[in-house]
């Protein structure tokens, strides 16, 4: 059973192509590449650029607001946050 539903991937691929969510990802990856150049981290290494103030509660991508973070834990603010996914059941 696919974990999405066809409505729910064309939506995501409509959001994914607007203009603000292009942009976005343009300076996620610029960002990165400025780690990597200075050092921070590396091409593979399992860590992500994270924010100390989250991007939707209006943090930037400044050098202030970013912290090297492992993605397992950046990833799992669902979880910790008591978050559960809803299910069709």
């Amino acid at each position: 059973m696919p974990k999405s539903s066809k409505e729910k991937l064309a939506y995501q691929k409509a959001y994914n192509a607007s203009p603000a969510q292009k942009a976005l990802g343009v300076e996620r990856r610029r960002t990165r590449r400025q780690m990597i150049t200075a050092g921070k981290v590396s091409v593979g290494d399992g860590e992500d650029i994270a924010h100390k103030l989250a991007a939707d509660n209006g943090g930037k991508m400044t050098p202030s607001n970013l912290k090297i973070e492992a993605a397992k834990k950046n990833r799992a603010w669902r979880t910790a946050s008591g978050y559960k996914v809803p299910t069709d059941k």
